[in-house]
């Protein structure tokens, strides 16, 4: 069987939010089978649970934001991609997260911290079948037109694939690649997509500044743009840095819908906001989906078993 997948024991890191700068303490904690993804918010009078689910995103704004049911007045846990990408390169089905903050701290920019934090727990499985969502027919959101266009989509694959391009119109990031695949099948998620940074550029810092966002940013938590080059004194981790950030944060994205995706995802120029519409069309479309398990992990796609893309 190819089981569903927990921690060992716990972990905790603490940081400080990528927008809020607030300091902020983070409880990992094995979960029981069938729990999903759970963050808890234990700095309130009475802890407040926020379950991960497509519908519970109630804000897209630069990042994606999760509160109970989606209510936008109810206690909101910010900036969960990273954190979500790592459990999802990881093969996490079950997990608690305790934090003392409205936001996920943003470490170093990448989930390359996550997923050191997470492996020194411990991954197990479970004795229970891990449950995927198997997409059956494309689905396909799209906005804009012409040089405002943007779109992603998912299509049936035995497997999970991504393919991502951007279009920044910028120097520094145009003289880097614009597109990007990964196939949880071939690839190593550690090596070739976790260590990619978050990124902005100093046009935007005053404005975002002024409206109290990215108070926790600097060069050691993101990459930072000028008008022409990258301002980092150590450059880029990887040549395709920025476009590989994208894909990071789409698997975080996706991996939202509460279980990890059997399908081909494309996009270009997507964000927080347009994953998340692409989850809910697919689930409003009760034919373009169904739950899948493996009785055999020998039946399951390349990249599931025994350890997702890592340590091959």
């Amino acid at each position: 069987m190819l089981a569903q997948r927990s921690l060992k024991t716990l972990t905790r890191a603490v940081g400080v939010g990528l927008h809020s700068g607030q300091r902020v303490e983070l409880t990992l904690r094995p979960a029981p089978v069938d729990t999903g993804i759970v963050f808890r918010r234990v700095d309130l009078p009475v802890p407040v649970e926020i379950p991960v689910t497509a519908t519970s995103v109630c804000d897209t704004r630069l990042a994606s934001t999760l509160s109970p049911g989606g209510d936008p007045g109810a206690p909101k846990v910010n900036t969960v991609e990273h954190l979500m990408s790592a459990c999802c390169g990881l093969g996490i089905d079950n997990l608690i997260i305790d934090i003392t903050a409205e936001e996920v701290p943003i470490l170093d920019g990448s989930s390359a911290s996550f997923v050191y934090l997470l492996q020194s727990a411990g991954v197990q499985g479970q004795a229970a079948a891990k449950r995927f969502l198997r997409v059956k027919k494309p689905v396909e959101v799209r906005e804009g037109q012409g040089a405002g266009l943007k779109w992603a989509r998912l299509e049936p694959h035995h497997g999970y694939k991504l393919a991502f391009e951007i279009d920044f119109d910028h120097p520094a990031v145009d003289a880097t690649g614009q597109r990007v695949e990964f196939d949880f099948a071939r690839g190593d998620y550690g090596r070739d997509i976790a260590r990619a940074r978050t990124f902005g550029f100093t046009k935007d810092v005053d404005m975002m500044r002024a409206r109290g966002l990215s108070l926790g940013g600097s060069m050691d938590n993101a990459i930072v743009v000028a008008d022409r080059r990258v301002l980092n004194a150590d450059g880029l981790r990887y040549d395709d840095e920025f476009v590989k950030h994208k894909i990071l944060d789409a698997i975080g994205d996706l991996y939202i819908a509460g279980k990890p995706l059997l399908a081909a995802y494309s996009a270009y120029k997507s964000g927080h906001a347009l994953n998340n519409k692409l989850l809910r069309a697919l689930l409003d479309d009760p034919e373009a989906w169904e739950i899948a398990s493996f009785e055999r992990e020998a039946d399951a796609p390349r990249g599931f078993a025994p350890a997702v893309g890592f340590g091959r």
